[in-house]
């Protein structure tokens, strides 16, 4: 089929996707693409490029699909790697389009505009897939081979650079489905054997990581069938409604929880890679008798030995365990709902008036609501446990720990998902990294509170050296007028000081259908009970 352009075999591309909104900065180089998309789609134009693929990975989660960013070549790709190096960490899809300098002057080297040393290859290596459009009826097809590439399990950003003369030129494509990959079949010896194992279990515990979100349904038999307590990773929330009384969630490495390690008779795992700082940097024990269940054949065994590994699709492979599981006994299922009362009661405990938020989130937001969740100290410590999700759509995250992409990610969730509430948990340190995006917030008016814990500074950090070190190094900074920062930018403002605050102004905030702006003033808050640390290795303490 012909097309005008490139744009227009892009737009068609997305809409056969079922995808109706593109984050992007428009340039020279994909000029084109925008303007098509701008004319059939919505182009939301963000502030940097790192911010378009965080919007388009967090609106793809958001609505359990892929998402779009396009940006432009050189610096401009440049820019979005750190973003891609979050997609390709949490393995969500997304279809990144980068522009690329004339085809007659690609790797020349001679400083064209924009142009930059082996583009492919820095996107390559922060991609599950990169290629360049040779030529103008090969276009259709590598966004197709891109797509199918970012949605095959586990997933990842797939990125395309196209010259931009290939752009303006007259496109031929024969049209072809998106041909994802089949999911690999489990060994059925295998299998056999590790529902023998689960069937012999009478203190079953199950840990759900991000590849279980695929399979809830699945999930959610298998723990009603064995009665195990589930715990999660943080990829790994609403898998199951954390309101059921056998999710323990993501709480791993409390001593409440590592006895139940202790005392388990087999652990069934799901699509969790063990990060470190959910396993005390790997220091945590797990049973011997473990069955583990991914689709990356090199995530078996790679942190934990397992006795059955099954390369498999969860889904696949969960009802068979359930059909042969047998129910644990009635005072490990009790005990199970003990410990996650326990852990959950001592940590809203330890986070002192920050608790007033959590319940007020906790009571107003509906299930299901995404909370976008910044690298900060209310994330790491409360955010990521405490704050129940109940829908894996909902838990937007940045999974490989990078700052400052909360925001982004938020806008692009709020977008995808207009008719609700959107709340991001954000620091004054994160915040700053992208605050050109409060301009971007400003422009689209989404349904969004974003929540601003200002303490000024890197809080984390701050804390580490207060504890390690005999002085402060790069961690105390300058922070804006919050209140007066909204008012430039057109957002509506509020402050929260004290813990009675906490309902009634997100109450107001939350029933808004635009974008609000809530600073909370920890230093009149009042601090945590115990200052907020990593799970990480300090060498000198």
């Amino acid at each position: 089929m012909p097309y005008e352009n490139g744009g227009d075999l892009l737009v068609a591309h997305l809409k056969s996707l079922g995808i109706d909104t593109v984050f992007g900065i428009v340039s020279v180089h994909n000029l084109p693409l925008v303007e098509a998309v701008d004319r059939e789609l919505r182009f939301v134009p963000v502030r940097h490029e790192a911010t378009a693929v965080n919007a388009a990975d967090a609106w793809g989660r958001a609505r359990g699909t892929l998402g779009c960013a396009l940006t432009s070549t050189g610096t401009g790709a440049g820019n979005a790697a750190g973003s891609l190096i979050e997609a390709l960490a949490a393995g969500t899809s997304v279809l990144h389009i980068t522009g690329q300098v004339e085809s007659e002057f690609l790797g020349s080297g001679r400083g064209y505009i924009h142009e930059t040393k082996d583009q492919l290859g820095m996107l390559s290596a922060v991609s599950v897939y990169a290629a360049t459009v040779p030529d103008a009826a090969s276009a259709g097809r590598i966004l197709r081979e891109a797509t199918a590439a970012a949605l095959a399990a586990p997933g990842g950003p797939a990125s395309v650079e196209w010259p931009v003369d290939l752009q303006f030129a007259r496109q031929t494509d024969e049209g072809g489905e998106v041909a994802v990959p089949a999911a690999p079949v489990p060994d059925q010896a295998e299998l056999a054997a590790a529902a023998d194992l689960l069937a012999a279990a009478r203190r079953p515990l199950i840990w759900a990581g991000g590849g279980a979100t695929r399979a809830r349904a699945e999930l959610l038999a298998l723990v009603k069938a064995t009665g195990a307590g589930l715990l999660t990773s943080n990829s790994g929330r609403g898998s199951v409604p954390e309101d059921h009384p056998l999710v323990i969630g993501n709480f791993a490495t409390t001593p409440a929880v590592r006895a139940l390690l202790a005392d388990a008779d087999v652990l069934v795992t799901i699509g969790t890679h063990f990060r470190s700082n959910e396993t005390a940097d790997y220091g945590l024990e797990l049973p011997a008798a473990h069955v583990q269940i991914d689709v990356d054949a090199a995530a078996l065994g790679r942190v934990y030995p397992a006795r059955h590994a099954l390369h498999a699709d969860a889904a696949a492979v969960l009802p068979a365990l359930t059909a042969a599981a047998v129910r644990a006994d009635e005072a490990w299922s009790r005990r199970v709902t003990e410990v996650r009362t326990q852990v959950r009661a001592a940590l809203h405990d330890s986070i002192g008036p920050q608790a007033a938020l959590c319940d007020a989130l906790a009571e107003l937001l509906p299930p299901g609501a995404v909370v976008a969740r910044d690298v900060t100290i209310p994330s790491s410590s409360w955010g990521n446990r405490l704050l129940p999700v109940h829908d894996p759509r909902g838990n937007v995250f940045p999974r490989g720990g990078g700052i400052g992409q909360g925001l982004g990610m938020g806008i692009g969730a709020a977008l995808a998902r207009p008719d609700e509430p959107t709340v991001v948990i954000a620091g004054d340190g994160g915040l700053a990294v992208h605050l050109g995006e409060l301009l971007t917030l400003a422009q689209e008016r989404p349904r969004l509170t974003l929540l601003v814990f200002n303490d000024g500074g890197y809080g984390v950090l701050r804390n580490m050296q207060d504890k390690y070190a005999d002085r402060r190094s790069g961690v105390d900074l300058v922070t804006p007028d919050f209140g007066k920062l909204a008012e430039a930018a057109g957002l509506p403002y509020a402050r929260i000081a004290a813990e009675d605050e906490a309902r009634p102004v997100l109450a107001e905030a939350l029933a808004s259908r635009g974008p609000v702006l809530v600073e909370v003033d920890l230093h009149a808050l009042g601090p945590m009970k115990n200052p907020f640390t990593p799970p990480v290795k300090i060498y000198t303490a």
